[in-house]
């Protein structure tokens, strides 16, 4: 027979043990919470360096920008109509530079910056002041035909949910050569660590300073920690194509790199950054 010393003590063992399960299961939640963060969005774009799957930075056979952009939670969607027209005409320049390009924005003026995609118009207004390294590059990048006829290279459909473009690999391993500084990370939008639809922010590797010519697009509200420089809103009719897009759906994650490119046809035919 138990005695009730037993009994207590065995009940005891079984309540340790369930904490134990409770606290190990915690734990495992947390890691690939922190490893899905970590391995978003991220682009190294300068030295013989890529940011793999693991996490782990290791050498890029004599490739001058290089990056890996894989985000294990994001789950394919079904397969629908490409929503989108053919691309234009043309190939993608291979273009790099040793350092970032010299300030020749005026920062107190407005720029905006039209991304002609085959699947329509995307209209963003740029925050010049508040990011001007960033607005600088990409008026550099884009006054040079660096975006043009580039895919972008990857859509996510779960967990955050953005558009992801600016490599002109369209790998998630481009970069133009140089790196820019974060900017605007305590930008007045970016609340409970969240990056509200319609923002345009850099892609890094989540290291500081580490931006290059890939950018994300949000099509819906997605948790993030503010480490991605927003430079930008998109317009309510570029809201409308980025929609379009992720009605589409995306692929299965691509062995190799990992993007789960999206289903629709999303090329970037021409970009123009403009001051009014």
């Amino acid at each position: 027979m138990v005695s009730q010393e037993q009994r207590r003590r065995q009940l005891a063992r079984e309540k340790f043990l369930r904490q134990q399960q409770r606290r190990t299961e915690a734990r495992r939640k947390a890691r690939v919470r922190n490893s899905v963060i970590a391995s978003v969005l991220g682009v190294v774009v300068i030295g013989s360096v890529a940011l793999y799957t693991t996490g782990a930075l290791k050498s890029d056979d004599k490739k001058a920008n290089a990056a890996a952009d894989t985000t294990p939670s994001a789950s394919p969607t079904s397969k629908a109509p490409d929503p989108c027209a053919k691309p234009a005409a043309g190939s993608v320049k291979k273009l790099s530079w040793k350092k970032e390009p010299a300030m020749a924005i005026d920062t107190s003026a407005n720029y905006t910056m039209k991304l002609a995609t085959t699947c329509g118009d995307i209209d963003i207004a740029l925050k010049t002041a508040a990011a001007p390294h960033t607005v600088n590059s990409f008026d550099f990048l884009a006054g040079q035909g660096y975006f043009d006829h580039t895919k972008c290279h990857r859509l996510t459909t779960d967990g955050i949910f953005v558009l992801q473009c600016g490599d002109p690999q369209g790998t998630g391993m481009g970069g133009p050569g140089y790196t820019l500084p974060d900017e605007n990370l305590k930008d007045k939008s970016l609340k409970g660590n969240m990056y509200p639809a319609g923002t345009v922010a850099m892609a890094n590797t989540g290291q500081k300073h580490t931006g290059g010519s890939q950018f994300f697009l949000v099509y819906k509200n997605s948790p993030l920690p503010p480490s991605y420089t927003p430079f930008g809103t998109v317009s309510a009719d570029g809201m409308k194509v980025l929609q379009k897009i992720a009605a589409a759906g995306a692929q299965a994650a691509d062995p190799t790199s990992g993007n789960t490119a999206p289903n629709a046809t999303v090329v970037i035919n021409k970009a123009t950054v403009t001051k009014s």
